[in-house]
């Protein structure tokens, strides 16, 4: 005769199937009925964890370390311990962490040898190091939980040192040593070695140091990964926003920017249920959609959003500064986050150190900023890292008189771009291309750059370069030719003061059609308003 299913066995099956909600349902059942063992109470924490029940989270865990100790197994109780500090860190609650980290740190020292509690512990201790800008420090924290982790076969230990180390390696400017730690880590991941939580921590600080490295090969193919992981748990809550505000920065690349806007919305909307790692990433995403369109209150807000999680939105602030006039507080901004950046960090700043400087007129402070840029650069190097080079390089060699090493900087720039499928960017190489042949004195080439380069930026709705590119052509009639047929005739009847209304009755078109052109009007000429597109008409001569 078998045995009854309890509900202990149902919540166990659940988990091992990855049906969160079940698992939950079960297992808190069972909690009830009779109580739990202390690991299947560790089951019951992790289940809450990833359905976004932080607070519930905790509380089991903190049950779990309590039954380890009570059935006598302190190795057991200082892992739960040290995981306790990590979430509660990682949730703001740094005074409990603080009183967690004191209690597992007695409970290691009381163990008199090595333990997998003692590697768990030097996770935490090694991302304060790591966070707090001590990247060598960190480094020798996560190789000790590696080394104990090995010599324990704790899988997840192994991961997350190793993960550790990857990064530590990667921030202290070693970028190929750091990301193959990281894809090695990424295959016992892959191949379902690592529990849940410790998964979805790799999968997201996997995708942050690609980013980091600017390696967009590899960011496309972890997010492709994480999306399937999180699409395989739809239930789950704590790693979706992640895998949302990864996506979205792709998107953003390669100018699919309404969609990168609904994506970092849709991460926002599972922070409010209870994932606040990808607060940051998720604002500034949408920060960097509204400053490329030029929308630049919904930008201020939206960086302003990111800063409250205590990291600096740079450089999308600087460069938000830089557009509004600011330049001086622009410049300010990006040396000061450049300056106490780590090198990885501090890389990814640079492009925006060089375009600052050049637009304060400081051209020696740009030439250093690019030294720095291109000393990094070695025949292993990705081709984004290359690209941003190779554009920086290209504006620093114009403001210097060199056209000709411009123009072909430039060109590099736009080959890199195209192949990286990132338009925006692409449009920005032809732009300079485009100011190099004019100071070379080739005006019809020069008119061809800035004739494509305005109109990918109207493709996109990025009112703000397109306004640049206009300025640099002097308001030349050619901005007609953006317009089709029938934006010219609604153009025309906005500068005669009708309204949408009006204008759908005279031109037998719908009211959404002529909202539509106008948006489309708007984005073509690079301007806020229906005011500013009639004066702008009226002065580049768009309508009789």
């Amino acid at each position: 005769m078998t045995a009854p299913v309890t509900a202990l066995d149902l919540g166990r099956s659940a988990f091992t199937e990855r049906r969160w909600s079940d698992a939950l349902e079960c297992l808190v059942r069972a909690d009830s009925e009779g109580g739990l063992p202390p690991q299947d109470m560790e089951l019951l924490a992790s289940v809450a964890m990833l359905l976004g029940l932080n607070g519930d989270g905790v509380e089991y865990l903190s049950r779990a370390h309590d039954e380890h100790l009570t059935v006598g197994d302190p190795d057991s109780a200082a892992r739960c311990a040290a995981w306790l500090v990590m979430f509660l860190m990682d949730m703001g609650e740094y005074a409990r962490g603080s009183g967690w980290l004191a209690k597992a740190k007695r409970l290691v020292e009381g163990l008199g040898h090595p333990s997998a509690g003692e590697g768990y512990l030097l996770i935490p201790t090694g991302l304060g190091t790591l966070r707090g800008g001590d990247p060598e420090a960190g480094y020798g924290f996560f190789n000790r939980a590696l080394e104990i982790g090995e010599s324990l076969g704790e899988k997840d230990l192994q991961a997350m040192g190793r993960l550790g180390v990857g990064t530590s390696r990667l921030a202290l400017g070693y970028p190929e040593e750091g990301l193959q730690l990281l894809d090695e880590v990424m295959v016992s991941v892959t191949a379902g070695e690592v529990s849940p939580i410790p998964t979805g921590i790799i999968y997201c600080a996997v995708l942050g140091s690609c980013r980091l490295a600017q390696d967009v090969g590899r960011a496309q193919e972890w997010t492709a990964a994480l999306e399937r992981w999180c699409g395989e748990r739809p239930d789950m809550v704590m790693f979706g926003a992640q895998c949302q505000a990864f996506r979205a920065e792709l998107l953003i690349l390669h100018g699919a920017w309404d969609e990168a806007l609904a994506v970092a919305r849709a991460a926002e909307g599972r922070i409010r249920k209870g994932d606040p790692d990808a607060t940051f990433g998720a604002w500034y995403q949408e920060g960097e959609v509204f400053r490329l369109r030029g929308q630049w209150e919904e930008a201020e807000q939206a960086f302003k959003n990111a800063s409250e999680t205590g990291f600096e939105p740079e450089p999308g602030l600087a460069l938000l500064r830089l557009a509004a006039g600011k330049t001086a507080e622009a410049k300010a901004r990006i040396h000061r986050a450049a300056a106490g950046a780590d090198p990885a960090n501090r890389r990814r700043l640079l492009p925006a150190v060089v375009e600052i400087d050049l637009q304060s007129g400081d051209l020696a402070a740009a030439r250093t900023a690019l030294d720095e840029l291109a000393g990094w650069l070695n025949p292993r190097s990705r081709p984004l890292e290359v690209a941003l080079a190779a554009q920086a390089e290209a504006a620093v060699l114009l403001a210097e008189g060199e056209g000709e090493r411009a123009l072909g900087a430039a060109r590099r720039a736009w080959r890199l771009w195209y192949t990286l499928e990132a338009p925006f960017h692409a449009a920005a190489a032809r732009v300079m291309a485009g100011r190099a042949c004019a100071a070379l004195g080739d005006a019809d080439s020069a008119a061809m750059e800035f004739e494509a380069a305005l109109a990918d930026f109207a493709d996109l709705g990025a009112a703000p370069a397109m306004a640049g590119v206009q300025a640099l052509r002097g308001g030349q009639s050619g901005n007609k030719s953006l317009l089709s047929p029938r934006e010219s005739e609604v153009l025309a009847l906005i500068a005669a003061g009708h309204s949408n209304k009006s204008i759908a009755r005279l031109l037998y078109l719908s009211e959404k059609t002529v909202a539509r052109h106008v948006s489309n009007i708007l984005a073509k000429l690079g301007v806020p308003s229906r005011a500013a597109a009639t004066t702008y008409a009226f002065e580049h001569h768009l309508i009789p």
